[in-house]
């Protein structure tokens, strides 16, 4: 290309007569294909490139050396801050690149199978595309027939049956299986907006508990999804592929976290208002401890001398339980002060501060729950209901 003497500038009159030449090719080929005679397609493909010359130079020699001089170098330089930012955001506790049991893994495998498959299309598809000018500077086209049927049937059929072949095996690691030591079986209900689950201890006396699901590390653990009104996704990123809770209908998913530890999970189905805050917790214990994790779970209650116990009775109970062997309507609160949320996932707990605050502000904290509005109790009576729930240990 033609430059202006010492300013580096790429001129404008050049760049807009190469662009004219592409735009006369566009227009010479179909006229071709159409069996108009090469002198009236010249005439034609000529045209349309003297027309674009006449317009385009006043806008061109403003733009072209912003765009395409000395801006590119200092684009990739601060473009390359922004991507290392983008891909810091790959990681945290939603992460399915950070798998912690072999059904994520599985899951991850299938997405880094997927990105270097997409990656040597996008260089294909550029190597091509290069291949392409390059001829058509030379006066040599392309063996259409060959290449479509190539590039255009054969490579994406190919590409596609490898990824259904994988996905497939993906997904049924994901369901239940019998093995030599058995799965543990819970049920998860998913609702506006919150979770509750059910497990059973070594009698088989259920233990029903709401954000928070304990499991023990290294087993396998079948989860019976089912949810109580709209559709709602059992997702926990880091263990398992998701799966829909159905109204009426149960799902059944296979997770094992390899580690302890607690794992993130969060309805990946849009569910209405509240959806992006119905969130719970998967706490991995250790194998050892997990039945005593269960049985204290079990047992943990309020203290009923608390002054609070009579107002909860009278404002709250109607809904919400306490005792972790009986089912409730909302969620039930049994062993409240030692979990790490409340609210369905909205509040961390950091004590009865926390659970003061939701009793207050719950309306703006999570707009559309079902809670009833507590504008009738005053502060102190609110205050004695949490500090009641605080003793749920």
């Amino acid at each position: 290309m033609d430059r202006v003497a010492g300013d580096g500038h790429l001129r404008a009159d050049a760049l807009a007569g190469q662009l004219g030449d592409r735009v006369g090719h566009a227009v010479r080929a179909p006229l071709a294909g159409y069996g108009v005679s090469r002198g009236r397609v010249a005439a034609v493909s000529d045209g349309g490139r003297r027309e674009f010359q006449r317009a385009a130079p006043e806008w061109f020699r403003r733009a072209a050396p912003s765009l395409l001089g000395r801006a590119a170098p200092a684009l990739s330089r601060r473009a390359a801050p922004g991507a290392a930012l983008l891909l810091a955001g790959c990681s945290g506790p939603l992460s399915t690149l950070d798998p912690a049991g072999p059904g994520a893994a599985s899951v991850a495998a299938l997405w880094w199978v997927m990105f270097f498959m997409a990656t040597a299309i996008l260089l294909g598809v550029c190597a091509v595309a290069l291949y392409t000018l390059r001829r058509e500077r030379r006066g040599r086209g392309l063996h259409v027939g060959r290449f479509v049927a190539g590039w255009g049937v054969a490579f994406p059929v190919t590409a596609l049956a490898v990824l259904l072949v994988i996905a497939l095996r993906t997904g049924e690691g994901m369901l239940p299986k019998p093995g030599p030591e058995g799965a543990l079986r819970v049920a998860a209900r998913g609702q506006q907006w919150w979770w509750s689950f059910t497990q059973w201890d070594a009698a088989g006396n259920p233990v029903h508990s709401a954000g928070e699901l304990h499991i023990p590390a290294g087993r396998a653990v079948d989860v019976h999804i089912t949810a109580a009104d709209v559709i709602h996704s059992f997702w926990v990123p880091r263990l398992t592929g998701k799966l829909d809770a159905i109204p009426g209908h149960e799902n059944v998913l296979r997770l094992r976290a390899d580690t302890p530890g607690i794992y993130e999970g969060q309805c990946a189905e849009f569910c209405g208002l509240q959806h992006a805050q119905m969130d719970f917790r998967v706490i991995a214990h250790p194998p050892e401890a997990y039945a005593a994790a269960l049985a204290a779970l079990a047992t943990a209650r309020p203290d009923p001398a608390h002054p609070g116990a009579a107002d909860f009775a009278a404002n709250c109970a109607s809904c919400h339980g306490t005792d972790a062997r009986a089912k409730s309507a909302a969620p039930n609160l049994a062993g409240l002060a030692q979990r790490g949320r409340i609210g369905g996932g909205t509040l961390r707990n950091e004590g009865q501060e926390s659970v003061l605050l939701w009793l207050r502000r719950h309306e703006t904290l999570k707009p559309g729950s079902r809670e009833p509005s507590h504008a009738a109790l005053d502060d102190a009576t609110l205050a004695r209901i949490a500090g009641y729930l605080e003793t749920a240990r």
